[in-house]
């Protein structure tokens, strides 16, 4: 039992800037300040006293983590990436579009489950308390927060500063008659024709919105019977958002050019006025793979679901009349919560393109990943025996985006493809680009007589038609392609060669952290292992047996695996530094993962606190964890690294008693990864390479620059240097590792 008074109140849920809690919007002025996010009050009399929880409940409590609340204090964090001076301008513009982006994702997935059980008249009981209207009330404010504060810093700040540089986002009224007449030629030539006014009357239903869609509300006025009408235009997707004016760095919204021609879709008719509005659909539709007699199918039906799933959340202009919100609001079945106003443009999503302008000065500096040192001199012509002969002198870690891809794990897998030795390669694929690399090798490997079997994910969310049109062009080329497991989504990064070597046959494996996916590859940091040792290529190919046929394998080796004994492992190996520190000697763990909500692993980690071990966290978004509580967690730190790439590796470090343990895999410490997917963690035991895991989680916990620090209430406080007396100002995680992998030295 804990022994501490403190209470974990509803109310300590709440949004807060420096230390004073708000219902307003972050203000720009405090730009350069230390940033403090959370979402918003929950009122309400439950509390949690510590005096009388167990850990265990004071690490499943529903009042110390809401999974949709604490996501949005992590979009926080990432929104504050735009707030930032620092951050080059262009930069600064795509961390909205990530925001706005991640917003989008958010509502599908997130409040589209709340929205589901709301329907169905049932919450998750593993929330006591928590309705699901009570969470959509609360997502509501907080998206309101964030949103004014999106729009003020794009308005007011990103904008302005993008002017004084030659870059603008102009207003249709603001271009002169050459311009205006340029936009309408080109609204006549590109827009017009895939243009299909709806109307909405008797005799025409309210039209179908498209997810996602940009659309406008058309008030119009019949001047023969002086009657209101009303009709919907979709702005085509298939048609760039922004419009160039005349080959500059002017660019007009694509909905304003079609407001000021909308006199050419209603002939005869007086255009009272036209406004923005955007749909977002319900992405989490109901299933039961138990009950599918073919899971593809299965699958295939659910996209087609979704495309009509019920629509979520409507976004509108502040610009919008009453009368006209209310009548989206009736039509779409909607209550006043589900909309959302904007100042200024919505879809702020659509702003990567802008961000991706050729303006150099106003972005970061480029970086082209490396070739790693072992691998150097490879290349798409070397013979394919060669990088089988560099695994065999050592294991090999990859570190990207820092390390090349292409030289790399593309290589392993093309050479692998054209080896005449190699016999068979098996290989997960979660997910992966629309022109995989990785994919055409595997299907040239078939093609050439190789044994090739491949588990296609078809549950990964948002990547599931990708994925059914690549494991149908794989089945078309002879490899033999798995669709997951029942129950299960396959989400371990793993590729198994068998090749024919000197009368026997081995095992070359590469197990990573991120997707076989060439393009993240350059945005995320993921490490990826090269191996020949025996075991590991064994307990791969029991895994494989496990996800392509009806193996129950329970005892692997070397890796940890998920569903079967990984969450086991991991308790046994925290249970092994309590009983360090138990015995007077130092006992440490450091842990750097994209989320943490696994209650077993989190009680653990309060009892490994209270037992004098000294924990290091470093988790990119949610953490159920509280630290800093006295006589509870007060040998915790967590730490959030949010900048140029996403933080995506999970590194598990353990100290033993002075004979340290790494680990590094596809795992969270989540209960969906925990339970509900197959994971592989793998051991690293080369001293060298657990050097460059080591670096990577020093810098991440040395982070001035790109650092933010969790404070025992739940909220994070940007990490900020103190200059030195030259000034120099902190140098943030992704800089510092580029830096050394260009010397050579450090993590590269």
């Amino acid at each position: 039992m804990a022994s501490n008074s403190y209470q974990f109140n509803q109310s300590d849920i709440g949004i807060a800037i420096g230390d004073d809690r708000v219902d307003t919007p972050a203000g720009l002025e405090a730009e350069n300040s230390d940033y403090i996010f959370m979402p918003p009050v929950v009122t309400g009399e439950s509390s949690l006293p510590v005096s009388e929880a167990s850990l265990d409940d004071l690490a499943s409590s529903p009042l110390i983590y809401n999974r949709e609340l604490v996501w949005l204090d992590f979009n926080w964090r990432v929104l504050s990436e735009a707030l930032d001076t620092r951050n080059p301008l262009l930069e600064r513009l795509r961390f909205l579009a990530i925001t706005a982006s991640n917003l989008d994702e958010f509502f599908r997935k997130r409040v589209g489950g709340l929205k589901r059980q709301q329907a169905a008249g049932v919450a998750n009981l593993n929330l006591l308390g928590w309705t699901p209207e009570q969470q959509i009330h609360l997502i509501s404010r907080a998206v309101h927060q964030m949103l004014e504060c999106q729009s003020n810093s794009l308005l007011d700040d990103v904008l302005p500063a993008l002017k004084a540089e030659g870059m603008e986002l102009v207003e249709f009224a603001e271009l002169s008659d050459e311009e205006r007449a340029y936009l309408n030629s080109f609204f006549y030539r590109e827009i017009y024709p895939i243009l299909t006014p709806l109307a909405v009357d008797p005799g025409h239903p309210f039209p179908f919105i498209s997810n996602l869609s940009l659309n406008l509300a058309v008030e119009l006025q019949d001047p023969v019977t002086e009657e209101t009408r009303f009709a919907r235009v979709k702005i085509p997707p298939n048609r760039a958002r922004w419009v160039t004016v005349e080959n500059s760095l002017r660019f007009v919204p694509l909905e304003q050019v079609v407001i000021h021609n909308l006199a050419a879709l209603f002939d005869g008719m007086q255009i009272v006025a036209a406004h923005p509005f955007r749909v977002t659909r319900n992405a989490d539709i109901a299933r039961n793979e138990e009950e599918a007699e073919d899971l593809l199918n299965m699958i295939s039906e659910e996209l087609r679901e979704r495309r009509f799933a019920p629509i979520v959340r409507v976004e509108v202009t502040d610009s919008m009349p009453t009368h006209v919100r209310d009548l989206l609001l009736q039509e779409m079945g909607l209550q006043q919560m589900d909309m959302y106003t904007t100042r200024g443009p919505l879809g702020l999503a659509d702003l990567f393109p802008l961000a991706d302008v050729n303006l150099p000065h106003l972005k970061y500096e480029p970086w082209v990943p490396q070739t790693h040192a072992a691998m150097a001199g490879l290349s798409r012509k070397s013979r394919p025996a060669d990088i089988f002969a560099i695994i065999r002198k050592g294991d090999v870690l990859v570190h990207h985006p820092y390390h090349s891809f292409a030289t790399s794990t593309q290589l392993f897998v093309e050479a692998a493809a054209r080896d005449p030795q190699v016999l068979a390669i098996k290989q997960t694929l979660y997910r992966t680009s629309a022109d995989s690399p990785v994919v055409k090798a595997l299907i040239q490997a078939a093609e050439r007589g190789k044994q090739v079997a491949v588990l296609v994910e078809l549950k990964a969310r948002f990547d599931e038609e990708r994925n059914i049109e690549w494991a149908r062009t794989l089945e078309d080329s002879g490899v033999h392609v798995a669709y997951g497991l029942v129950g299960l989504k396959t989400h371990t990064k793993t590729t198994l060669v068998v090749r024919e070597e000197e009368n026997e046959l081995r095992a070359y494996a590469h197990i990573g952290t991120g997707n076989y996916n060439p393009k993240t590859a350059t945005l995320y940091s993921d490490f990826g292992f090269f191996t020949c040792r025996a075991e590991i290529g064994a307990d791969l190919m029991d895994l494989f047996n496990f996800l392509t046929g009806y193996s129950r394998q329970q005892h692997y080796r070397k890796l940890l695996v998920a569903p079967v004994n990984m969450r086991q492992r991991f308790l046994e190996l925290i249970e092994t530094e309590i009983a360090v520190a138990m015995n007077g000697a130092p006992a440490r763990i450091v842990a750097k993962m994209n989320a943490l909500d696994d209650s077993p692993i989190v009680a653990k980690l309060y009892e490994a606190s209270q037992a004098g071990v000294q924990i290091q966290l470093i988790i990119r978004g949610n953490c159920r964890l509280r630290p800093g509580l006295p006589g509870i967690s007060e040998n915790i730190q967590v730490v959030s690294v949010i900048g140029r790439f996403l933080e995506h590796h999970r590194i598990f470090y353990f100290e033993n008693g002075g004979d340290p343990r790494y680990f590094m895999g596809s795992a969270d410490w989540m209960t969906r990864n925990l339970s509900d997917r197959v994971e592989a963690i793998v051991p690293i035991e080369e001293p060298q390479l657990q050097q460059q895991l080591q670096i990577v989680l020093d810098t991440c916990l040395q982070d001035q620059r790109q650092g933010w620090e969790m404070l025992s209430d739940g909220r994070y406080r940007r990490r900020r240097s103190v200059e030195g007396a030259e000034g120099v100002a902190a140098v943030g995680t992704h800089q510092t590792l580029m830096a050394s992998t260009l010397t050579g030295s450090g993590a590269a």
